[in-house]
């Protein structure tokens, strides 16, 4: 790529995550080499599944224990999160990948896995020519603010409240 840009997906909506590997497999069908880190997950969710077809062209790793994290997180938590933040940082600084995203790393800074500064440095060590993503709710304004793409998901109607619980292939 001549120029890679840092795109934000955040908001309350639906489908951050549905946007991100979409972009990964368009990624991969230019032949692109994409690194995915997730935070926070850990399991092998539909996605994880449908990705592995790609392993040639996509690397996905997972930094979280699975859990909810609601207050302070656990040490085991910190601990996975940095962990995955040096390993994402090393991967972008490589020049072996085109497309580095961080999911669900801005839900790390929220639930203080790492700090809104440890992110700002891993944006500001990308190479030119990578693109960076990250997603989650709840995108610190420092983001917002030097990144070249923010989209927001905004929840206009969800059948969550309904009482539609995550379906497998389709939330998860």
């Amino acid at each position: 790529m001549k120029n890679g840009y840092v795109q934000v997906y955040t908001g309350e909506g639906k489908g951050k995550t549905t946007a991100a590997l979409g972009l990964c497999v368009r990624a991969a069908g230019a032949g692109f080499k994409v690194y995915v880190a997730q935070f926070i997950k850990m399991g092998d969710y539909s996605e994880i599944k449908a990705l592995k077809r790609f392993d040639d062209l996509i690397t996905v790793k997972q930094y979280g224990l699975g859990r909810f994290i609601k207050g302070k997180p656990a040490q085991e938590d910190i601990d996975t999160a940095q962990a995955g933040l040096r390993e994402a940082k090393a991967a972008l600084v490589s020049g072996d990948y085109d497309l580095v995203v961080l999911e669900e790393g801005n839900v790390a800074v929220t639930c203080e896995l790492f700090s809104i500064d440890d992110l700002m440095k891993v944006v500001e060590m990308r190479p030119p020519t990578t693109e960076l993503l990250i997603t989650g709710r709840g995108a610190h304004e420092r983001l917002i603010e030097v990144a070249d793409l923010v989209t927001e998901m905004r929840e206009i109607k969800h059948y969550y409240k309904q009482g539609v619980q995550a379906r497998v292939g389709i939330e998860k």
